[in-house]
């Protein structure tokens, strides 16, 4: 059991991108911005303890904040009764926007408690712990969005039975223009409109447009990026909580973005770019089709972080 060197850490764990179009559930990306700020530290007290959130009106009872659920999963396995950790969290990545708030707060809490414990678990482990925070927000414990967190960059979730996750090649040229629009569709409402079932003959062609994206990315082929940033399963239904979404999809690309999608459940909007001109090209055009429309929004422009949760002091 590895023990303590410091008593304190603060991380800035970023928002993340999930689904990627036709990657539902298995494909993610981490931004370099926006993120959240926390501090983890070991405390007197034994198990998890929120002694602050900052910027949203989320539960200190860790048992109902996915950081402290997340870290109490992970204290478990650790296996020291005794350890008590604390954790402060300033939400800069507000709650139902689609962009991995809740995955930021477990990622972080996981994340930088293994600092602490001078890298006792191994990152798939901590994407492990983290997914159960992602279970008490949502229902379900999925990865798409803890794994970039914490893996950086973009990974894909093979399996979850067993956990196998796969960190693919980010190629240095591409780029992320996201908005979101100021309203609020929970991951769990946005899980439950979806159909049970498919036509094989589109679980077959969005199968196609998942491999060809990877290979694409591997590649750093951006015409068959762009040629694969289609969804014909989930995109259908959800985009119709999003205003705009059809008119978003469209302009961007004809300003020069190679496509994109909802992030997450919504309700933010995606777009990939070959290069930083691209990209704030599209947030012009998003700014331009949302500007009329009387809803509040916030459009960040940003490369994939490498890194992932990282210690900021």
């Amino acid at each position: 059991m590895s023990k303590a060197t410091q008593s304190s850490v603060k991380v800035f764990s970023p928002a993340t991108v999930a689904n990627v179009a036709c990657g539902f559930d298995v494909i993610g990306l981490a931004l370099d911005n926006p993120g959240d700020e926390m501090e983890i530290r070991i405390c007197d007290r034994p198990g998890v303890h929120i002694a602050a959130v900052e910027g949203a009106d989320l539960p200190l009872e860790a048992l109902k904040n996915v950081a402290g659920v997340a870290l109490q999963a992970m204290l478990q396995e650790y296996g020291d009764a005794s350890l008590g950790m604390e954790i402060s969290i300033r939400k800069l990545i507000q709650p139902g926007s689609g962009i991995g708030s809740s995955a930021a707060s477990a990622a972080g809490a996981v994340a930088g408690a293994n600092i602490l414990l001078n890298g006792h678990f191994s990152q798939e482990a901590l994407v492990r712990f983290a997914m159960e925070g992602e279970r008490l927000a949502s229902g379900a414990a999925h990865a798409d969005n803890v794994a970039p967190a914490i893996m950086g960059g973009i990974t894909l979730v093979r399996s979850y039975q067993p956990l196998d996750i796969i960190r693919l090649h980010t190629p240095p040229d591409l780029w992320v223009t996201v908005i979101h629009p100021q309203i609020e569709v929970k991951t769990s409402d946005a899980r439950e409109i979806l159909k049970q079932k498919v036509l094989l003959k589109d679980a077959i062609r969005q199968w196609g447009n998942v491999g060809a994206l990877v290979a694409g990315l591997y590649r750093e082929d951006y015409a068959l990026i762009s040629r694969s940033l289609e969804d014909v399963i989930v995109e259908p239904i959800r985009s119709i909580l999003i205003p705009a979404f059809q008119d978003l999809q469209l302009k961007c690309r004809e300003a020069g973005a190679l496509g994109g999608g909802i992030s997450g459940s919504g309700p933010s909007v995606f777009m990939l770019s070959k290069g930083e001109a691209n990209a704030r090209a599209a947030a012009d055009v998003m700014e331009q089709v949302y500007a009329p429309l009387g809803v509040d929004y916030k459009i960040y422009v940003s490369k994939i972080s490498t890194s992932g949760v990282r210690q900021i002091s």
